[in-house]
Order: C-alpha cells, then structure tokens, then sequence
C-alpha cells in the first residue's frame, strides 16, 4: 500500500499508466472503435443500461430542436429538481443542476438564482454542440435529479458524490469517489477542483484523497474527514460496473455510478477513455493490476461478474498490496 502523502513524482515508479500506453495499447486494442457510440451518447448509454437491468436516473425528457426549448418549462414543471446534460458532453461540461424552481426562477446548487432565458440560452448552447465532443450538434437530456445517500453527508458539497471504476476485460481494477467542491461548482469532476478519494477495491473504503493531485485529508469546503469514507453496497456497484463488459463489449472503460438515498446504486455513464488522475487519488499505478489480467489464462466458460468482483477483490485489495 502507498502512502496517503506519496507524491506524483514518485507514483511514475510504480507501474503508472500514461495516457500514450492507455491509448495506444489499451484503449486501441482492447476497445472497438464501432462500439463507441453506445458510450459517447448518454441517452444511448441510459437506454442500454434500462435493457440490462440496471437502474438508472428517470428521463423526463429530450430536447433535440431549438424549437423544442422554450418547452423546458412546461417539461419540468412537476419535478421539483432536475438535470439538463448533453448527450455528447464530456468531463462534467454543459451539466446544468436545478434543485428547485418556482414562478420562472430557478435554483441552482450553489444558491444562484437564474431565470428561464438563462436555462434556454443553456439548453441553445447545447443544441449547437458547444459542450459536446468535437463541437458537433448534439441534443439535450433531462433526467431527474439524483438524491445522494445520506451516508456521504459532508462528503461531497453543492453537488452529488459518483463512483468511477476502471474496467479491464471485466474485471474491476481501481476505484474512486469523486466529490464535488466550491471551486469545482458542485460537479464532480477532478481537473476543475473536485476532490478525488482513492477506495480499496476490496472493501469501498478510503484509501487516501487527493485535489489538484495533492494529497489532502479533510474537505476543503465541509472539512469532513475524506478518510473515513467508506461506501456501502460496494459488491453490487462492483458487479454493476464489472457487468458493463457484457453491456458493450468493451475491454477498456470506466463506469460511473451514484448511490441515490431512494434508488440505491444507480448507472451515470459510461467511458470508453476513462481518465488516469484515479492513480494519483490511490497512490497506485494501473499497469500492474492490467499486466496481472492480460497474464491470465483463458477459461472455456468466462466467468460471470460476480466471479470477476471477488476474483479482483481478493487480487487488486489493499491488504494484497
């Protein structure tokens, strides 16, 4: 096991994965390019996951015509909170979160206060793909709003707290919570300053935390001590994450997942170029853990996920370190 303190400088020694051997090696070789789509599209990633099984945030709707935007009002009007994303949006951008709207007004996390031109000028901004991966046009989805399990209170602030978990061929590898922060205006995205908590894969439980990939023990906006996270129903996201290989077929990814207080686990999205800040938010490399399942022999029957979580657990824990 890392020390909680171990800097970037010296993670480089110890097996890190860096972004030209993650692109070439594992996302070229082990991703098809023509499976893509089914990720990229968040209405098509939640429309997938539904036929899985699995459960994910309720739709309220889509908008795809500028013509369509000044119905947003009508849209919402009898869900108290909700969420405008683009489909094609990535690293947390173009993410708009009301929690609660009344008489054209509506409130965002933070407590700002915007009017209904502000919310249609979004969703036009979304339209034309100024969030969206290579500028392209794109639609927007409303989802409802996602209520984050009491047991992250203090955890995360102005915003709701996700799982993300490297996949490789099925086999969960590394995990992290990321938790939103003032200065990252409550989304839960590491380069715009969220707070990165590096779990154990065995147990859901801390391992040390990190912002702007410097070490750090208690939130910076709650001071809620980051290491005595520790996350429950961890076997079920595990299975959930390690069974979106059979979903997409995909080798390489990174699943996202939030437990809602009412819902339980629940599916965000899914990442066929998951990032690699979650080595630096667990003091561990990657390569190590992907040379340990590239080096595995091939089984006529594949086992099943749940075989695949206690086979990672047991392997990736941080007692096995």
């Amino acid at each position: 096991m890392f020390s909680r303190f171990t800097s970037p400088t010296k993670l480089r020694h110890k097996g890190i994965l860096g972004m030209n051997q993650r692109n070439n090696h594992y996302i070229g070789q082990y991703n098809d390019r023509s499976k893509y789509p089914m990720v990229d599209d968040k209405l098509k990633t939640k429309l997938l996951a539904e036929q899985a099984g699995c459960t994910v945030p309720k739709l309220i709707g889509v908008i795809s015509r500028q013509a369509e935007v000044k119905g947003i009002h009508k849209m919402v009007q009898n869900w108290p909170g909700f969420v405008i994303k683009p489909a094609h949006g990535s690293g947390g951008k173009g993410i708009l979160v009301i929690l609660s709207h009344k008489d054209g007004l509506y409130t965002k996390p933070s407590g700002e206060v915007i009017g209904k031109e502000d919310v249609e000028r979004h969703l036009s901004n979304s339209l034309a793909g100024l969030f969206s991966l290579g500028g392209k046009n794109d639609v927007a989805v409303v989802e409802n709003l996602i209520k984050f399990d009491d047991c992250f209170e203090g955890f995360s602030y102005e915003g709701v707290p996700d799982i993300r978990i490297i996949v490789f061929k099925g086999y969960p590898v590394m995990a992290m919570m990321r938790c939103s922060t003032s200065a990252s205006d409550g989304k839960a995205n590491l380069h715009q300053g969220a707070v990165g908590v590096g779990l154990d894969i065995a147990t859901g439980k801390a391992i040390r935390a990190v912002q702007y990939d410097k070490p750090i023990e208690q939130h910076p906006d709650t001071g809620k001590d980051l290491l005595t996270l520790n996350v429950p129903h961890w076997e079920k996201l595990l299975t959930l994450a390690a069974g979106a290989w059979e979903m997409t077929g995909l080798g390489y990814m990174g699943t996202d997942m939030v437990l809602d207080r009412e819902e339980g686990p629940m599916v965000l999205e899914l990442n066929a170029r998951p990032g690699l800040a979650i080595q630096i938010a667990n003091g561990a490399g990657l390569l190590p853990r992907l040379h340990h399942i590239e080096s595995m022999g091939v089984s006529l029957e594949y086992p099943k996920p749940a075989e695949r979580v206690k086979y990672a657990a047991q392997q990736f824990g941080v007692a096995c370190d």
